[in-house]
């Protein structure tokens, strides 16, 4: 037990996101008694600077000096590689990266690979209107020779609500019906597949259904996570 590496979450963005991804790592791992389980260090910090305002908005303060000082708190506790559960936070992974000395998980690839290994091409993208504005996932799903489909402005427009809603608590029945009608929206124009890339999404996972696979980039992370998390200290360094 004492070989297991330890995993850092540099978490807040948002804090629910972030509670949902430590239960999931909860329930995930076999255990017997509480020592069978990992331990898992988090900086919960709603404090970071919003990336809606920054990239979105174009007017907030840029969230990467927060998130690297966030980082290297955690490796300094012992945290063998760190993991950014928000999928458009992953737009200053490389400043964060190129700042630290563990390794960090790319959430943006793990996603695509799982997604190219069950053979999809033309993916639906559940998620923060940013991802759109700076094609975050783009240059990755190009190099797996995926697409991209996005819901058109008014049904982005109103999926960014129900992210909001959801980071607010205060969820309506309006933004709850909207769900299907938006995952009709997207069917037609001919997807393959379902890919939910917004960590407040996965939150409410359950109320998005559809006959399309669907792709949580948190089940995903959360499976990521485990796996290295029981591999033994080895070479860490990048």
């Amino acid at each position: 037990m004492d070989n297991q590496l330890i995993p850092g979450i540099i978490g807040g963005m948002g804090p629910e996101a972030t509670i949902d991804l430590m239960n999931r790592i909860y329930l995930s791992t076999p255990a017997n008694d509480d020592i069978d389980h990992l331990r898992v260090l988090v900086d919960n910090n709603p404090k970071i600077p919003s990336r809606i305002k920054a990239i979105i908005e174009g007017t907030g303060e840029n969230p990467a000096p927060c998130m690297i000082e966030m980082a290297k708190g955690l490796i300094k506790q012992g945290a063998d590689f760190l993991v950014i559960p928000c999928n458009t936070a992953h737009y200053y992974y490389d400043e964060v990266s190129q700042a630290i000395d563990v390794p960090l998980v790319n959430l943006l690839e793990i996603t695509t690979e799982e997604i190219k290994r069950n053979k999809k091409e033309k993916v639906g993208i559940l998620g923060s209107t940013a991802l759109g504005i700076v094609n975050l996932y783009e240059p990755v799903f190009a190099k797996y020779e995926l697409t991209a489909i996005y819901p058109d402005d008014d049904y982005q427009d109103r999926l960014m609500d129900l992210i909001k809603a959801v980071k607010a608590k205060n969820m309506t029945k309006e933004n709850i019906d909207f769900i299907p009608k938006l995952l009709e929206h997207l069917k037609l124009k001919d997807i393959d597949c379902l890919a939910i890339v917004c960590t407040e999404l996965s939150v409410i996972k359950d109320k998005i259904i559809s006959e399309l696979e669907t792709f949580d980039a948190s089940d995903i992370l959360t499976k990521e996570i485990i796996q290295r998390a029981t591999k033994q200290k080895t070479n860490l360094k990048k």
